[in-house]
């Protein structure tokens, strides 16, 4: 039934338009061409600033942004930092000794749902993150090295530095 009305359609339309099928049809103006629309120098200039503007801010987002270090406190032998999530993680960079358990505790204050959970893969650690508490992971390093932790979509990251004691 939905075939015969359409079929019905179709023929309607090519009647209309003198049995001329639409691939053969002309436009019927063809001498129209582009015109260039003038805009005065001021605008022009304010467009470029704006977009030089944004390309900087972009680039010192991803490439010049100083990670913000922060070495572990001791308190009865376990390694403690304070990471507070907040449009990314304070500090993002986190020093503990290799060997020795480290206690770092999430202080969740953004509600993006990117930050709804870490992510610690290289220790097995996936957490979810509440609104306005405090959430903490233990692990202790076994190797000295840079170990990342980011957000569930992987776009917020950090590094766990370990050190030789």
């Amino acid at each position: 039934m939905k075939l015969v009305a359409i079929s019905i359609g179709a023929m309607l339309s090519l009647a209309q338009m003198g049995g001329e099928s639409p691939m053969q049809m002309q436009p019927s103006n063809t001498n129209r061409s582009f015109q260039p629309i003038e805009q005065p120098l001021p605008v022009k200039v304010g467009v470029v600033l704006g977009g030089l503007t944004l390309v900087g801010a972009e680039l010192w987002w991803f490439l010049g942004r100083k990670q913000q270090k922060q070495q572990a406190t001791q308190s009865n032998g376990v390694q403690s930092v304070l990471v507070t999530v907040d449009g990314g993680y304070r500090p993002d960079r986190v020093v503990v000794n290799n060997g020795e358990p480290v206690r770092l505790s999430f202080h969740r204050l953004d509600s993006n749902s990117c930050l709804d959970e870490v992510l610690i893969p290289d220790f097995g650690i996936s957490t979810r993150l509440p609104v306005g508490q405090t959430t903490t992971v233990e692990f202790t390093p076994t190797k000295v090295g840079d170990y990342t932790f980011t957000c569930g979509m992987r776009m917020f990251r950090g590094v766990i530095e370990v050190k030789a004691t």
